[in-house]
């Protein structure tokens, strides 16, 4: 009887298969979820690029116009949730030690930046003195609809800087 059971082969594969299945259902949601972080952070990232861009093509914005831009900011993040991006951006310029001073910052659900302040982080060579550029920050914090592998929030950040197109600074008319 120990005989045939021993080279008894019925129900080997539906045992292999209990034992991969969990590793592989894992490995899958896993890929998933790594995917769809990945898409949230492009999404994130191409918003505020968009944003700043659009900032930089005007000699001058209101804060009307700046509100629109971060809607549409936020219409760019479409399926992911907008309400989950912040963004702030900030024209600077270098002053005459060529130290980049903050003009201006306007934030949605960020810190606004001080005017006149000192940016910290800002790239070594991006102005020499008198130049002037507009930065746009954002963060995301993305949240996994599946949360198997990703059981908590994943903060992504970047930052953009955008030369005016029209004019030597981009003027802030409140």
């Amino acid at each position: 009887m120990l005989r045939r059971l021993r080279t008894d082969q019925r129900g080997v594969a539906a045992i292999e298969f209990a034992l991969i299945a969990p590793v592989a259902i894992l490995l899958y949601c896993g890929f998933a979820e790594l995917t769809l972080a990945m898409m949230a952070n492009r999404h994130a990232a191409h918003a505020a690029s968009v944003v700043g861009d659009l900032i930089a093509q005007s000699p001058s914005i209101s804060q009307a116009e700046i509100n629109d831009i971060f809607t549409a900011g936020g219409a760019i993040m479409y399926p992911f949730t907008p309400t989950a991006l912040t963004l702030r951006v900030t024209s600077v310029t270098a002053d005459s030690n060529g130290v980049p001073r903050v003009i201006w910052s306007k934030a949605n659900g960020m810190s606004v930046l001080g005017t006149g302040s000192a940016v910290s982080g800002f790239p070594p060579t991006l102005l020499a003195v008198g130049d002037s550029v507009i930065e746009a920050d954002m963060q995301y914090a993305y949240t996994s609809p599946l949360r198997m592998t990703l059981p908590n929030a994943i903060t992504f950040s970047n930052t953009f800087y955008l030369k005016p197109r029209q004019s030597s600074s981009v003027t802030y008319t409140g």
